[in-house]
């Protein structure tokens, strides 16, 4: 069995999905109650914005620590296309 991944940010993300998921639990009680389109959305679009946040949290993370640490130490001009890398998947 492999040990934990865990990083700083693990607990940060977890809060993040933790509150997507009392979102998404809203949503279903909003539609089984018969409530409006528009409120639904608007709770929908509050469900995919915590996920959006969460993912591109966990991505950042990920490329500041496993990525760093997979390339070691390197000279500038070695890093510039890492660091161009990084700084793209912010668009994401």
């Amino acid at each position: 069995m492999s040990e934990p991944h865990l990083h700083a940010s693990h607990p940060d993300i977890a809060k993040r999905l933790k509150r997507a998921e009392g979102h998404l639990r809203k949503v279903i009680e909003m539609m089984e109650s018969g409530r409006a389109c528009l409120d639904i959305a608007q709770q929908l679009q509050a469900v995919e914005s915590a996920i959006i946040s969460a993912k591109r949290a966990l991505i950042q993370d990920h490329l500041d620590h496993c990525l760093e640490h997979a390339v070691g130490s390197l000279s500038k001009e070695q890093r510039g296309p890492i660091d161009d890398f990084k700084a793209i998947t912010k668009y994401l």
